[in-house]
């Protein structure tokens, strides 16, 4: 059975795995090398009230998750925030994300955000759809603004003004 909670330390090693999968094997992410342990707790600690992570469970084992990171450091932006979410490749397609998307929102909005970024990158059309899906609407093309995997990449923009 599925279930969605908050992110704890200890949830950061499958939360890695699944990340570094990615950054390996998609163009989810535009980071090219693995994130090391050190790396993520770091990011992790970053992350709190305003800003959550939150993990999908099946039979106690981590196979997704989604976070809120700030859009900025600078203060006027303090009420925006940028939505990340990544499934374990054997379990995709299975709704997880869109659970954890539709929760991630509602704890954004629990937490006073207002505005929810999403950069993704063409080719995630899978991604588009679950996002258009939960309200988010399109706001622009950074044309061939990274090159992964030999091929120079465009990255969609997409907003939703949490109500």
């Amino acid at each position: 059975m599925l279930r969605i909670r908050r992110a704890r330390l200890e949830d950061l090693s499958p939360i890695t795995e699944i990340y570094n999968d990615a950054i390996i094997k998609t163009v989810a992410t535009f980071d090219t090398k693995p994130k090391s342990s050190e790396e993520q707790k770091e990011w992790f600690e970053q992350h709190g009230e305003r800003h959550p992570i939150l993990v999908a469970e099946i039979d106690n084992k981590v196979v997704g998750w989604a976070s809120l990171s700030a859009w900025s450091d600078r203060c006027a932006y303090s009420e925006t925030a940028e939505i990340s979410l990544y499934i374990e490749e054997g379990h995709r397609g299975k709704g997880i994300g869109k659970k954890l998307t539709e929760t991630i929102l509602r704890e954004g909005k629990a937490a006073g955000l207002h505005t929810i970024i999403a950069r993704v990158t063409e080719g995630n059309e899978k991604n588009i759809h679950i996002l258009k899906t939960y309200g988010f609407f399109h706001i622009g093309i950074m044309k061939e603004v990274g090159r992964k995997f030999g091929k120079l990449l465009d990255v969609y923009l997409l907003q939703k003004i949490l109500e």
